[in-house]
């Protein structure tokens, strides 16, 4: 699940760091790699991201982190224009599901130390 993105037009390095969940110096290198992430920079030199570059940076982690890309994978499939396919929603009542399966597990528990009985 991606991160709320603020209402902003810039974001900081430190601010993109925490939204993405990856180090300032693993953005750094991305902007080495990925040349459509390109902040500008303030009269202090300080990196300036945009909405866009914010973006881009989820995808890119979305495609490494969570997908399995590596670098050059990533940055054809950024070219290419594909959209990250979303990832699949947990199930609405997990807690019915595992109430479920403890069940059937108990079953199948009740099931097998019967048997073990019988051929005693």
């Amino acid at each position: 699940m991606r991160p709320e993105i603020p209402d902003k037009l810039y974001f900081k390095i430190g601010e993109v760091s925490k939204l993405a969940g990856v180090a300032a110096h693993v953005l750094r290198y991305w902007e080495s790699e990925f040349p459509s992430i390109s902040p500008q920079r303030a009269n202090s030199q300080q990196r300036l991201y945009r909405r866009v570059d914010v973006e881009t940076v989820l995808v890119i982690k979305t495609l490494l982190h969570e997908q399995g890309y590596t670098i050059a994978g990533a940055r054809k499939f950024l070219a290419s224009g594909q959209t990250v396919p979303a990832q699949p929603a947990p199930p609405r009542n997990v807690a019915g599901c595992l109430e479920q399966i403890k069940s059937e597990l108990r079953e199948m528990n009740a099931l097998l130390h019967d048997k073990g009985k019988g051929k005693g």
